[in-house]
């Protein structure tokens, strides 16, 4: 339980910083739902992400006329929660189906264009010089992936599994020596919970892919393939 307290406190805190500084106590039922989060082994640092997300829709709605409670927040954690299982190949073994998204092939690749742009510091780097490559490489496939189907779609989503881990090779490459080891640190820690229970090829498995998700994350990002 004590480690519950713990957990319930941190995103008190966390929520308390989101709402610029009023503090919502995570106490009674609401106390009882995080700590559900915690069993389920949520980690920390995905419930945050969870709560980030329903602060940006919050704020996208217009100005905020109330503090935002924990209990709010539910469905995005579970969400995020979600994605980390997917991208970890995490079994909780707490039940319940995966939410799946279904997407267009042309509106996916015309989403991660927009967001490979964004990301162009300008520098001229190597890192920029791969990002521009990828780029108009997908900006030319987002006309004809309306019409692709069979051989020909699966030979393209199989590209985009290879620009992604050139793009995701390139960021951790651009982290530098301390920045790999910190991503590493953060990955141990959020898999943690469901270390001793795992195989240790499927823990070593499930430690690459949250590291790679980590890098992901602090660069900004967005996942080329399409599930």
């Amino acid at each position: 339980m004590e480690g519950q307290a713990e957990y319930c406190r941190a995103l008190e805190a966390y929520l308390c910083r989101k709402n610029d500084g009023h503090l919502i106590r995570i106490v009674g039922p609401s106390f009882e739902k995080v700590c559900g989060w915690a069993e389920r082994g949520v980690p920390l640092n995905v419930a945050r992400r969870g709560i980030d997300r329903h602060f940006e829709r919050y704020y996208a709605k217009g100005p905020r006329r109330r503090p935002v409670r924990i209990d709010f927040c539910e469905a995005d954690v579970l969400d995020v929660f979600d994605e980390w299982r997917r991208a970890v190949g995490v079994n909780t073994g707490a039940g319940g189906a995966v939410r799946e998204r279904h997407e267009s092939l042309p509106s996916h690749l015309e989403r991660v264009v927009a967001r490979l742009t964004a990301l162009r510091s300008g520098n001229g780097g190597a890192f920029d010089a791969l990002v521009e490559s990828i780029v108009r490489e997908l900006d030319a496939a987002r006309v004809p992936a309306k019409s692709l189907r069979g051989a020909a779609r699966a030979e393209l989503l199989a590209r985009l599994a290879e620009l992604d881990a050139q793009l995701i090779a390139a960021a951790r490459e651009r982290l530098g020596e301390a920045g790999r080891a910190d991503v590493r640190r953060e990955a141990e820690a959020e898999l943690a919970p469901f270390r001793a229970r795992m195989p240790q090829d499927a823990y070593e498995q499930s430690l690459a892919a949250c590291m790679d998700r980590v890098v992901r994350e602090r660069e900004r990002l967005p996942i080329l393939t399409l599930a």
